[in-house]
């Protein structure tokens, strides 16, 4: 069954721009190539500007266990770290009832 791992995350206004380019340049792609990464995607909010919602879809528990502990987590978290946030990120997972 698949797992919905969801990232929420808010940033100055003014860095929502930034926030953007280091998910599509930088986050993303790695993301995407790790063994049980069905998808990756960026929500915006309609009506928080800097709010956003990091979207991946897994395969498994064992997948996402698999890439917390890669080198290319550490290497998100460093480009994710550039970026000023409001709060501390909340991460929270979902499957399908």
């Amino acid at each position: 069954m698949a797992i919905v791992r969801l990232i929420f995350v808010t940033v100055k206004a003014e860095d929502a721009g930034a926030a953007e380019r280091v998910w599509k340049n930088d986050c993303a792609p790695l993301m995407i190539k790790q063994k049980g990464c069905q998808s990756e995607e960026l929500l915006k909010s309609t009506e928080v500007k800097g709010e956003f919602i990091s979207y991946a879809e897994w395969d498994s528990q064992a997948s996402i266990d698999r890439y917390l502990a890669s080198a290319d987590h550490q290497t998100i978290k460093q480009h994710a770290a550039k970026l000023k946030t409001e709060k501390p990120p909340v991460v929270k997972c979902y499957t399908l009832v």
